[in-house]
C-alpha cells in the first residue's frame, strides 16, 4: 500500500514526536544517567590528563592554558559531529517508533561510546595523512597552532550552518575540505604550486570512498527494498507510522538493531575523525608527554634495534656510491614535500635509521627519552615513516626487492605504533562529545530523513532497507581505514527506497543534500585556507 502523502510543514516534530517527549518519564531520567555517566567521563580524563601532564615541567602556564583551548574547540567539532551525523543512525528508529525518542537517542549514545572505544585509530590517523608533512613536524610552532585551529573551526563552522538548514551534509566532507584548504594555503605563503603540499594520492583514496559510498547506498537500498517486497508480503510493511504504534514485532527489532549498528559503526568511523586532531594538539603543546608512545616497553625497543639494523643494511643496497648528504633530516623533509626523489634520499634514509636506532637503544625506552628530546625522535621517526610510505611510489627511485619491501613495512609498523597511537582518555572524551551532541541537536535531522527526501513518508520497510545499508556500507569502510559519511550514506540510501518503491523524490531536498554534498568540499576549504592565512598572520 502506498504510504500517506507529505502535505505542507512537517507535524511529525510539532505534535507526535513533542507529545511523546513531554509524557515520556524516560527523559528525565535519561539525561540523570547521561548527567552521571559525564560527571564519571570527565572524572576519567581529568585523572589521566593529570597522571600524564605530570612528567612535564613547565615554568609557563601558557602551554596549558593553550592545550584548553585547542582540546575544547577540538570536542567541540566532535559534539556538532553528535547532534549533525549521529542523529541519521536514530532517525528511522525514532520516526517509525521503534524507539520512544530519549531512548533511542541514549542507545544510540552508548553504541556509539562502544564504537569509539573500539576503533583501530586507522580512520584517525588516514585524516591526519592528509595534512602536510611539514606542518605536522611543526605543530609547536605558531604555523602549527594556526593549522589545527584553522580547519577545526572552519569544519564546525560548515557543520552548523548546513545543520541549522536542516540538510544532511558530511563532516567527513567537510574536515577534508578543511584539511586541503591549510594544505593548499601552506604552500602558496611559500611560492609554491598550491596542489604540492597535498598528498593528492591520500585524498583521491579519501575521496573515491566519500564518492561512492552514497551510490552504494542508494543501490543497496534499492536493491534490498525490493527484497523486502519479495520475501515479506506483510501489508504493514509498506505504510507510513500511524499515531504513535510501534511497527510489528519483527521489524521493530530489525530498526532497533540495525540502529545501533549504524551507531556502533558510526563511532568507529566518524569518531576517529577528531583524534588524530587531538592528538597533533597535544604533541604541539605537551609533547613530553605525548611526542611518543610510551607504553612502548624496552623489550619492543630492543626487537626495533635488531630491525633497524636489518633495514639500514637493506637501505645501502640502494644507495648510490656517490651520493653524499649534510642534514639527512632536510633531505627527508625536501622529499616528503616535494615528492621528487634524489639521489641521496636512500643514503639520508639510512642514516636516520641509524640515527633512530642509537637513539632508541641508547635511552632505553620511549619512556625514557629525555623530555626536551621527545619532540625530535617523534619527528624523525615520523619523517622517516612519511618518507618510506611515499618510496615506492616516487618517480626515479629504485625498485626494491619484495623481501627487502617486507623488511621495510616490518619496520614502519614499530614508527606508527611510536607516533600513531592514541589514549584511551582521548576515546573517552570524544565519546562523551559525541553523544551530547546526539541528545542535544537529532530532531532537525530526524525530520528531514523521515519527511523531507521522499514525497511520502518513510515506511517501515524502508527505514529498515536505509539502516541496514548504512551499517553495512559504514562497517566495510571502518574495516578499511576509511572515512565515509554516515550521512551520505543514509540519506541516499532513503532516497532509494523511495525510487523503489516509486513514491517520488522531493526535488527541493534532493537538490538542497546535493548542493551540500558539491559546496562543502570547497567551501570548507576556502573558509579553512582564510582562517590560517588570518592566524598565522597573528601568530606571526
Amino acid at each position: 500500500m502506498a504510504a500517506t502523502a507529505v502535505k505542507g510543514e512537517s507535524t511529525y516534530t510539532k505534535s507526535i514526536l513533542d507529545e511523546k517527549m513531554k509524557k515520556s518519564p524516560v527523559g528525565r531520567w535519561g539525561v540523570i544517567a547521561f548527567g552521571g555517566l559525564l560527571v564519571v567521563g570527565v572524572t576519567y580524563i581529568a585523572m589521566h590528563l593529570g597522571a600524564d601532564l605530570s612528567v612535564v615541567h613547565s615554568a609557563s602556564v601558557f602551554p596549558y592554558i593553550l592545550l584548553g583551548v585547542a582540546l575544547f574547540i577540538a570536542l567541540g567539532f566532535e559534539f556538532v559531529n553528535g547532534f549533525h551525523d549521529t542523529a541519521n543512525a536514530v532517525a528511522t528508529c525514532i520516526y517509525t517508533h521503534s524507539l520512544e525518542p530519549h531512548v533511542a537517542v541514549i542507545y544510540s549514545g552508548c553504541l556509539n561510546f562502544i564504537g569509539v572505544m573500539l576503533s583501530s585509530g586507522a580512520v584517525a590517523y588516514s585524516i591526519v595523512s592528509l595534512l602536510p608533512v611539514e606542518l605536522i613536524l611543526k605543530v609547536s610552532s605558531g604555523s602549527g597552532f594556526a593549522m589545527v585551529f584553522a580547519l577545526l573551526i572552519a569544519a564546525i563552522l560548515w557543520n552548523l550552518a548546513t545543520w541549522w538548514r536542516g540538510l544532511p551534509a558530511s563532516s567527513s566532507h567537510t574536515m577534508i575540505g578543511s584539511i586541503i584548504g591549510v594544505g593548499v594555503a601552506n604552500q602558496l605563503m611559500h611560492g609554491h604550486s598550491g596542489l604540492s603540499g597535498v598528498d593528492m594520492t591520500q585524498v583521491k583514496k579519501v575521496f573515491t570512498a566519500l564518492l561512492v559510498s552514497p551510490l552504494v547506498g542508494f543501490g543497496m537500498a534499492a536493491l534490498l527494498f525490493f527484497l523486502f517486497k519479495l520475501l515479506a508480503r506483510d501489508p504493514r510493511l509498506y505504510k507510513a507510522p500511524e499515531g504513535t504504534a510501534p511497527p510489528p514485532f519483527y521489524i521493530r527489532l530489525l530498526l532497533i538493531g540495525t540502529c545501533g549498528g549504524v551507531s556502533y559503526f558510526h563511532g568507529s568511523n566518524d569518531g576517529q575523525k577528531g583524534m588524530g586532531l587531538i592528538m597533533l594538539i597535544l604533541v604541539g603543546t605537551v609533547p613530553t608527554a605525548y611526542a611518543l608512545n610510551h607504553t612502548v616497553s624496552a623489550s619492543e625497543v630492543q626487537t626495533f634495534a635488531a630491525v633497524s639494523t636489518q633495514v639500514a643494511g637493506a637501505l645501502g643496497n640502494y644507495a648510490l656510491p656517490t651520493a653524499s648528504i649534510g642534514d639527512s633530516g632536510a633531505v627527508l623533509e625536501n622529499f616528503v614535500n616535494t615528492k621528487k626523489y634524489e639521489p641521496d634520499v636512500m643514503l639520508a634514509l639510512q642514516q636516520e635509521v641509524t640515527d633512530i636506532r642509537n637513539e632508541a637503544v641508547g635511552y632505553g625506552s620511549l619512556a625514557g627519552v629525555p623530555p626536551n628530546m621527545q619532540a625530535n625522535v617523534r619527528n624523525q621517526m615520523y619523517l622517516t615513516s612519511a618518507a618510506l610510505t611515499l618510496l615506492p611510489k616516487a618517480a626515479g627511485a629504485p625498485t626494491i626487492s619484495a623481501s627487502d619491501t617486507a623488511v621495510l613495512g616490518n619496520y614502519k609498523k614499530f614508527l606508527d605504533k611510536s607516533t600513531k597511537f592514541i589514549p584511551t582518555w582521548v576515546k573517552v572524551a570524544v565519546a562523551l562529545a559525541l553523544g551530547l551532541g546526539t541528545m542535544i541537536g537529532w530532531k532537525r535531522i530526524v525530520v528531514t530523513v523521515g519527511e523531507k527526501i521522499g514525497k511520502t513518508h518513510l515506511t517501515y520497510a524502508q527505514g529498515a532497507a536505509a539502516e541496514i545499508t548504512a551499517m553495512i556500507t559504514i562497517g566495510l569502510a571502518d574495516g578499511y581505514g576509511l572515512p565515509v559519511s554516515t550521512t551520505h550514506v543514509l540519506s541516499s540510501g532513503v532516497a532509494g527506497t523511495m525510487a523503489a518503491n516509486k513514491s517520488g523524490l522531493q526535488m527541493s531536498t534532493i537538490r538542497d543534500i546535493a548542493l551540500a554534498w558539491v559546496f562543502t568540499l570547497p567551501a570548507a576549504a576556502v573558509l579553512s585556507g582564510c582562517l590560517f592565512l588570518l592566524f598565522n598572520k597573528i601568530a606571526g
